[in-house]
């Protein structure tokens, strides 16, 4: 549909797939004009995965002909296109000089860069950018400042509850429903030596035309980076979304609650709902997320914990984490409270070690850009907080690698979460744990080298090594924690000899950058 004059150019950027939008409050299709522009710079920035890239691409590209379908006007600019330009910034100065527009429009970013960016631009163009709340959420940016307004410490425990009073999620008369807020407690049974057993398959969506194309242009132009396309089956659409949705509510729901902690090797799925990347393209709304959660413990289909549980991870912790993102703004993402200055381990980009739990996971993770959150915090994030990585690196790889990173979502979890570089603004404690957390929620250690219940001596593990190290170099703060209170004394316990033996071998791992021993390839 061509136009003779535009008013509004809608920015709609890789992570706004919402046709609900707020963007398009008030379009009209006879003067109003959609741009979405796949650029080079938004894979480069970090060298991001062959699976990131292609979730992004082809979900874009299936709202660019949703939005056709409904015949709307659309400028769209594709990353292969010869005249394709490299960034945003450069991708919209040539839309504008193409279609005149009034004005712009868009969605506030999630992204701190991005954002920057898309406002300089705008400014430089001498063009009004109308910059809308987005409504993609159970809270507003408002609520979570005026809940973080006086306080000395945020919590996202205090959060949740407020959120839950607010939106009526699990409540009963102004109570929650059980009686209890929380049913964290349950939901940490590791497997056992037996295994997970029979886990229901996820959904699984079998590429169409314009995502086969997008997965050839991927391999084409990004043939160096991580990732195995021939196994991509992401839900790409609105309509993948909600089937993967409901595929989880009546499947895996019910056991999702008691395991959602543990790990077993080769079993990447278990029993998650891998939506979070749905979610974070804006193709799933919380709310309707939320619903189908309760309404399936209210029918009876799902114990109460497993529902809680699931439910505390979208409108608390996903929340949570959004609003210390934008408190946080542009400087967050370089805070370094411990400061951590190790380079990341090489093999974070081939999974080539002989640690079982970091080979199975890095393998995993680059090759289908997925780790359930327990191996993100206590495998890939845990190693690098332990082994003292600059933050901004492991920061950076796991905005990478990830599917379902975007910077709002994965820089708090990663910085404040996983490597406490914000000093506690975000999480109470440091999460470290030696080896034996890993063995008690895994299999990964039977089929390993090294004794998790060691911390010095060839088959010593690294990760119980680098734990008392951590907590021997970090000791006086820790101390303070009354969380860490127990770890401490268990520190003290240790003779000034033994300390030293545990420095000294912490740092040969760091001096053999982050690996014990040289690397071993991967299994065939």
């Amino acid at each position: 549909m061509a136009l003779k004059t535009i008013r509004h150019l809608v920015i709609v950027l890789g992570d706004q797939l919402d046709p609900d939008s707020s963007a398009f409050d008030g379009f009209d299709p006879g003067q109003d004009l959609v741009w979405l522009a796949e650029v080079r710079e938004e894979s480069d920035h970090v060298p991001s995965g062959k699976p990131r890239i292609a979730l992004f691409l082809a979900a874009m590209r299936h709202f660019a002909a949703a939005i056709e379908a409904r015949g709307w006007a659309l400028r769209y600019q594709r990353i292969d296109d010869l005249a394709a330009r490299p960034s945003l910034s450069s991708a919209l100065e040539d839309a504008v000089q193409a279609c005149k527009p009034v004005g712009l429009v868009m969605v506030e970013a999630g992204d701190w860069r991005v954002a920057q960016t898309l406002e300089a631009t705008a400014a430089r163009l001498g063009l009004p950018l109308d910059i809308r709340v987005d409504r993609h959420f159970l809270s507003t940016l408002d609520e979570f400042r005026a809940h973080a307004r006086g306080r000395k410490q945020l919590r996202m425990e205090y959060w949740y509850r407020e959120v839950r009073r607010r939106t009526g999620y699990l409540m009963e008369h102004g109570e929650p429903v059980g009686g209890q807020w929380n049913y964290d407690t349950e939901n940490r049974e590791a497997f056992g030596p037996e295994g997970p057993g029979a886990v229901p398959e996820p959904a699984r969506f079998p590429p169409d035309a314009t995502t086969r194309e997008v997965l050839e242009i991927v391999d084409r132009l990004f043939p160096d980076r991580p990732g195995d396309l021939s196994a991509f089956a992401w839900p790409v659409t609105r309509e993948q979304a909600l089937e993967a949705l409901g595929r989880f509510i009546r499947e895996r729901l019910p056991g999702f609650g008691r395991h959602q902690d543990a790990m077993w090797p080769g079993q990447p799925w278990l029993w998650h709902a891998h939506l979070s990347a749905a979610m974070n393209l804006k193709l799933l709304h919380p709310r309707e997320v939320c619903d189908a959660a309760e309404q399936a413990w209210r029918e009876g289909h799902a114990p109460l914990a497993s529902v809680e549980g699931f439910i505390r991870q979208i409108l608390g912790w996903r929340e949570y984490v959004r609003g210390i993102h934008h408190l946080g703004g542009p400087g967050y993402e370089h805070l370094n409270e411990l400061g951590a200055n190790q380079p990341l381990p090489a093999f974070y980009w081939t999974g080539r070690t002989d640690m079982a739990c970091l080979a199975d996971t890095l393998r995993q993770t680059l090759d289908v850009g997925y780790a359930h959150h327990i191996q993100r915090l206590m495998v890939t994030g845990l190693y690098a907080l332990l082994l003292g990585v600059d933050p901004h690196a492991i920061h950076e790889w796991f905005l990478a690698v990830h599917v379902d990173a975007v910077a709002w979502v994965e820089l708090p979890n990663t910085l404040g979460m996983s490597q406490f570089a914000d000093g506690g603004r975000m999480a109470s404690k440091p999460y470290v744990a030696s080896g034996r957390y890993i063995e008690r929620m895994s299999g990964y250690c039977g089929t390993c080298k090294y004794r998790p219940d060691r911390r010095v001596g060839a088959d010593a593990c690294p990760f119980t090594t680098l734990y008392w190290a951590f907590l021997d170099q970090h000791e006086d703060r820790l101390a303070r924690n009354p969380r860490m209170v127990m770890q401490v004394r268990n520190l003290a316990r240790l003779d000034e000899a033994e300390r030293e033996a545990i420095r000294m071998a912490a740092g040969h791992i760091r001096a053999g950058g982050g690996a014990p021993q040289p690397p071993v390839p991967p299994a065939s």
